[in-house]
């Protein structure tokens, strides 16, 4: 009976320490990547880059809540203005170039299986609530009176006015959901790969002298995902 319980003592003497690494209350996240937008989304904006840093405080060893900012950029495709000297004057297609910067924050639940100190790959899901700060920027060398509307460029001219009233920069603050999940690969440091889905809900879009055009959103509602690839220690 005495050998048995020296050796229980000394399996939990050995055990302690692992189990609690894997108890691990805190964890550091820095990654980037690639950002897809989706739906109508991808009519203004093309695919651009992602940038991330975060903490998470683990209540348990499955689960956490997260903090994070989150950087992007995505460019639009080159499009066209029709651009007239006086309105109603013969026209002329001008180029208009755009890109869109995002600063969010986001605030999410992390849950993570059981695993154990020398499993060397893990996976998470994770899914929560964000501040989502989307600013526009728009140029072109055009000078004259044009119409224009894209709604996820925040501009909406239906009849003519001058180019300059388009050109600028436009933001908007909205709030958003995202949910997803990642694999991770190591042991002390992990490295990771994560994909994410993003829906914001925008603002409706402010129209001039008329409506929206037919097959374009009233709203700046947006949707895309983050393919990330990051560090967690």
């Amino acid at each position: 009976m005495r050998r048995l319980m020296l050796v229980l003592l000394v399996l939990v003497g050995t055990a302690a320490p692992a189990l609690a690494q894997d108890d691990k209350k805190y964890d550091v996240n820095i990654g980037g990547g690639a950002m897809f937008p989706i739906g109508s989304y991808k009519d203004s904006f093309d695919t651009g880059g992602s940038f991330n840093i975060g903490a998470t405080y683990f209540i348990n060893p499955m689960i956490g809540i997260q903090g994070e900012y989150n950087y992007g950029r995505m460019n639009g495709p080159e499009k066209t203005i029709n651009v007239s000297p006086t309105p109603g004057g013969i026209t002329s297609a001008q180029l208009i170039q755009s890109n869109q910067q995002m600063n969010n924050f986001l605030f999410d639940a992390v849950i993570r299986p059981p695993q154990s100190r020398d499993r060397l790959v893990g996976g998470y899901v994770l899914t929560g609530l964000g501040l989502y700060h989307r600013q526009v920027q728009l140029t072109s060398p055009a000078i004259g009176y044009t119409t224009f509307c894209d709604p996820y460029w925040y501009v909406c001219y239906p009849a003519a006015v001058p180019v300059d009233n388009i050109l600028g920069d436009r933001s908007s603050t909205d709030f958003g959901i995202n949910f997803g999940g990642g694999v991770t690969f190591g042991h002390e440091v992990k490295f990771y790969v994560e994909a994410r889905y993003h829906y914001v809900w925008g603002p409706a879009i402010n129209v001039v002298n008329g409506a929206v055009p037919s097959g374009l959103p009233s709203n700046t509602n947006a949707s895309y995902f983050p393919l990330l690839f990051g560090v967690r220690f």
